[in-house]
């Protein structure tokens, strides 16, 4: 792999939606390409990308896989993705590794679901893209479009992924993917940066070469510089003339010999643009001249001759005996094939438009290794300039044996031993040993090398995601030093043992399973920053339970489950609080893939599975858009819940209003920022006020101002949403108190990074004189920016000993707080978009002096008053939810489905059924298809495309993307008390369990929770009038 310079080496990936042909195009590649590796007649059908059964059963590609390709005088590497949204993890570690992109979108089907989150991650990750548009033929043989209606659909084509590309580099989507795949437009669009955008060049012109036509199965493909090329000569012009000309809104004076716009085109007869008359129309002419309406060989001379006119126009070499091929498909893949070879086109766009590693690391250094502003010490000086020379390597691409050696490994991939090489890159022989615990699986890490040179048998240190080099502490717990046993090229299934790698290539390193679970920074110094985490489009929602069918199993499980774990990058397993074995999957092929490796490859064991455990949220009614009537109720006018500790001691007052739904999602989404604020604060409690400025630093302030900004603007918006009709004085007193309510922020929940809120009590509302309020602190607002300074109050009392017990104390309110948004009251779910303000009241002991009789142990007989607090704060935060209307919040699937027009009413029956909600439907141009978008419930999913696809006779397809959560609007405890329910209900009895009270009776189940329900239905036995004894 050192026979190629960095500049002569291309990375890219192929992304797409599911079924656009993303495997049929690298089969041309490969079988143009790849050294004779594949046979062209075999391309396009041996999908041989797809090598495991799973895949070639369902025929769809389910992991990301890569293969060396030689083009001329470079070195390409090629990395395959899937495009089913269960297996984006795999497009995630694809788009790390790779410099440039190849999106393709159907022709026909146009962009999809799936289209604008690769395009997404394409653009968070900076590759270089460019658009492949696919499946032209189906064009002429299924749509019957003339060249003048398909170049206008091409266009819309065109324009609409770039304005997908516009919206991102505005940062318009970014903020909210769940409303760009919902189609839902923004509603506050900046129009003055809208225009700066359109002052930009598109992302994809076809002028400049950036977009290729294609038809994959086939195995022809052309660009405009193509026909450009063809052109030239003839018609006497400039290539570089032509190839502007050839797309947009340009026409050829046959007359004159010249190029002339729209308006000197008035008066004349079949005005035709140029890509029409001079690409499009020798194409139709060459699948009209092959095919018949009803798909027969003509045989017919007139036929024939324009045929022949093709081949003889542009010099091409066709065996007689495929011309005379009864298979029209045969005749034209013979001439097109030759006349636009697919591999030569796509690998010349690869070379021209995207860059080598050089040149691409340079600019996606920002992302892979962003750069830390530090204040260090003398001692620390040495460790940060090592680091910041690192990183100067890793943006040079840094190829020489000198230079620090620096890896990513995206993924670990599980391989058979025996499907190992027996040989090494030198021809000797190699000993396969097996690591420990590993069985008959060889784990290897798919890494890609940005600095220096790594050669097989290297002692390396493996970087953790969480690694300081200027922490020492970190360096224990974070770092392993590992040794490379051996390197691979990777072709596909094959491996090909290589002795040492340059940087800018892509590589298999075997050695590293015992040190990596999912992925890793690989560098030959400790003193590297780790290279910034992957982002995942969505995250695993389906879980089920796993125990083995015979107990003494369950080892060979536990193993399973771990090499499982190490496998896929996408899948969780975790322990429940009652001890089931959890694995988390993306969706449903997802699991079924993970499950069948782990019964066959792993495990090999007989396994149980539950049926799925769906996650819920528990709430209060309301939309948080009335906010004014939320202050109400902080500010003391709604009644309270009252709790009392069993020693008496204590009084919790605890109040609840539902949050702006904004808010929620904002506090929800920046759980990650969230974090790492909140384990700045822990960094008080250790002593130092050294320790909490550099758990400060940890923490980008730019991100903290970002995060304070979104809070507030999600405020404002909702204050001026619900307020339309209020005066402006009490709109501004609304929104200065919720601003003072976002600084006495003393806690969120659960985990310290909830989406609910614990407030700072007014400490204003005193209670007796002989009590004292445990007042907190606001923590949260002081790490966010609202609070300038710690903001301490003097506080008052009778004694300092009891205001020191109630600062001891303030812990405890917390944690009764974590356990009460931990596990709500409906069915033990956590809560969702809840702000608590918790008063209490503490009271001071009884003076020994006044009773002798009486001992501090007798008087507090009642156990620790922290687990007294605690839980005394916990039953009132429940019971402060139940008095306010409880609901439960369900997840939601964004579904996007594709259905003929004669299936509309089998598709429709099959969403009522599982409680979807329709958003729009619209005809595709110029297909019978119609796009149906829906929100389904996660609940309902299982199953879903199995019985879509039995009641639509196999003619729908759906794709589910995880898109928001939703409160259920029924409510679960309902009674009759109108005059109208009383009427259609009657006094109850009849009422049948509402949805909302169905899941909360299936989840309590399920954890065991006591359940009301009547366990007998008809309690009247069957009598006989004759008794037999």
């Amino acid at each position: 792999m050192g026979d190629f310079n960095s500049d002569r080496i291309r990375n890219i990936c192929i992304l797409a939606h599911v079924d656009h042909g993303k495997t049929t195009l690298a089969d041309h590649l490969i079988a143009g390409s790849a050294g004779g590796l594949l046979h062209p007649k075999q391309a396009g059908r041996l999908r041989f990308m797809d090598y495991l059964d799973e895949e070639q059963r369902r025929a769809i590609t389910m992991k990301s896989s890569s293969i060396a390709l030689r083009f001329k005088e470079y070195s390409i590497n090629l990395i395959d993705s899937p495009g089913h949204m269960d297996f984006c993890s795999e497009v995630s570690t694809a788009a790390r590794l790779s410099d440039g992109a190849l999106v393709l979108v159907d022709a026909v089907e146009g962009v999809h679901i799936q289209t604008h989150a690769v395009l997404r991650q394409a653009w968070i990750e900076k590759l270089t893209p460019c658009l492949v548009l696919n499946k032209i033929d189906r064009l002429i043989t299924e749509l019957n479009l003339s060249p003048r209606e398909a170049h206008i659909r091409l266009q819309r084509i065109v324009h609409e992924v770039n304005g997908i590309m516009s919206g991102y580099k505005a940062e318009k989507y970014l903020s909210d993917v769940d409303s760009i795949i919902a189609g839902r437009s923004g509603d506050g669009w900046d129009e003055n940066q809208e225009f700066v955008v359109d002052d930009e060049e598109d992302t994809f012109q076809p002028m400049k070469g950036n977009v290729a036509f294609v038809c994959a199965l086939d195995g022809w493909g052309f660009s405009i510089s193509d026909f450009a090329g063809f052109y030239a000569s003839k018609m006497k012009a400039s290539k570089t003339v032509l190839q502007k000309a050839l797309w947009g809104p340009h026409y050829f004076n046959s007359k004159t010999n010249m190029i002339v716009g729209k308006k000197a085109t008035d008066g004349w007869k079949n005005v035709r643009p140029m890509f029409v008359q001079f690409v499009l129309e020798p194409l139709w002419q060459v699948y009209h001249a092959a095919l018949k309406p009803d798909g027969e060989v003509l045989s017919t001379d007139s036929e024939k001759k324009v045929l022949g006119s093709v081949i003889k126009s542009f010099n091409l070499s066709v065996p007689a005996r495929e011309l005379q091929n009864k298979d029209p498909k045969i005749v034209i893949q013979a001439i097109l094939s030759r006349w636009l070879p697919l591999s030569d086109t796509i690998l010349s766009m690869v070379v021209k438009c995207m860059p080598d590693p050089v040149t691409a690391q340079s600019f996606r250094i920002p992302r892979l290794l962003p750069k830390r502003e530090i204040v260090v010490n003398e001692e620390s000086s040495d460790v940060f300039e090592e680091a910041n020379h690192v990183r100067q390597s890793v943006e040079a691409c840094d190829a020489s044996p000198q230079a620090p050696c620096v890896a990513f490994v995206s993924k670990m991939f599980a391989v058979p031993s025996k499907m190992l090489p027996q040989r090494g890159p030198n021809g000797e022989v190699v000993n396969n040993f097996v690591e420990e615990g590993e069985s008959e699986e060889c784990f290897l890490a798919f890494a890609r090398i940005f600095s220096g040179v790594l050669t097989s048998g290297q002692k390396i240190y493996v970087l953790s995601a969480l690694y300081d080099p200027l922490k020492e502490e970190t360096v224990h717990k974070h770092v392993q030093e590992a040794e490379l046993q051996s390197l691979y090229l990777m072709m596909g299934q094959g491996l090909k043992p290589v002795s040492s790698v340059k940087a800018g290539n892509v590589v298999a390193i075997r050695g590293l399973g015992q040190h990596i679970l999912k992925s890793a920074t690989l560098s030959t110094t400790k003193n590297c920053w780790p290279f910034s985490s992957m982002v995942f489009q969505v995250s695993p929602t389906l879980r089920v339970a796993i125990e083995p069918s015979y107990p003494a199993d369950m080892s060979s499980l536990l193993k399973g489950l771990r090499l499982l774990n190490r496998a896929d990058p996408f899948v969780e397993v975790s322990v429940s609080a009652t001890g089931e074995h959890v694995l988390a999957a993306a969706g449903e092929v997802h699991l079924e893939r993970c499950i069948k490796d782990l019964k066959d490859r792993f495990a090999r064991v007989s396994l149980k599975i539950s049926p799925p455990l769906v996650a819920y949220k528990e709430t209060i009614e309301g939309e948080g858009s009335n906010l004014v009537e939320s202050l109400k109720v902080l500010m003391g006018s709604a009644d309270c819940v009252e709790k009392v500790t069993s020693n008496g001691r204590c009084v919790v007052k605890v109040q609840v209003v539902k949050l702006p739904p904004a808010l929620t999602k904002i506090l929800d989404e920046s759980s990650d920022i969230l974090g790492d604020i909140i384990e700045g604060k822990q960094g008080q409690s250790s002593g130092t006020l050294e320790a909490l400025k550099e758990s400060s630093s940890t923490v980008d302030d730019s991100l903290i101002k970002s995060l304070k900004k979104r809070m507030v603007d999600a405020i404002d918006d909702e204050i001026e949403l619900g307020s339309k009709e209020l005066d402006t004085d009490k709109v501004e007193k609304c929104r200065s108190l919720w601003h003072q309510f976002l600084e006495r922020i003393w806690a969120l929940g659960p985990r310290q990074v909830g989406p609910n809120i614990l407030l700072v009590p007014d400490y204003r509302g005193g209670n007796n004189d002989e009590s004292i309020l445990i007042r907190g602190s606001s923590h949260v607002s002081e790490r966010l920016g609202f609070v300038n300074t710690s903001g301490t109050q003097a506080r008052e009392g009778k004694t300092n000993l009891l205001h020191n017990e109630a600062e001891s104390l303030e812990s405890s309110v917390v944690s009764g707080f974590q356990l009460a948004t931990g596990a709500g009251p409906l069915c033990d779910e956590p809560m969702w978009g809840l702000a608590f303000h918790v008063e209490t009241y503490l009271t001071p002991l009884v003076d020994s002096s006044d009773e002798p009789g009486l001992s501090t142990q007798q008087i507090d007989q009642y156990g620790l008053r922290t687990g007294q607090i605690m839980g005394a704060v916990k039953e009132a935060c429940r019971t402060a939810v139940l008095r306010k209307k409880p609901r439960l919040v369900e997840a939601m699937y964004f579904c996007e489905l594709n259905t003929p027009t004669e299936y509309l009413g089998p598709m429709y029956a099959v969403l009522s059924r599982r409680r979807a909600r329709v958003l729009k439907e619209e005809m595709q141009e110029g297909s019978p298809l119609f796009t149906v978008h829906a929100y389904l419930p996660v609940a309902e999913s299982f199953g879903f495309a199995d019985e879509l696809r039995r009641w639509t006779s196999g003619a729908s397809s759906a794709l589910l993307v995880l898109s928001h959560w939703e409160a259920l609007d029924e409510d679960p405890f309902f009674v009759p008390k109108t005059e109208e329910e009383l009427e259609e209900f009657g006094d109850g009895s009849s009422v049948l369990p509402n949805t909302a009270r169905k899941l909360i009776n299936t989840v309590r189940r399920r954890k065991g929770l006591p359940v009301e329900e009547k366990v007998v239905q008809h309690a009247t036995k069957q009598r006989t009038l004759a008794r037999k004894v």
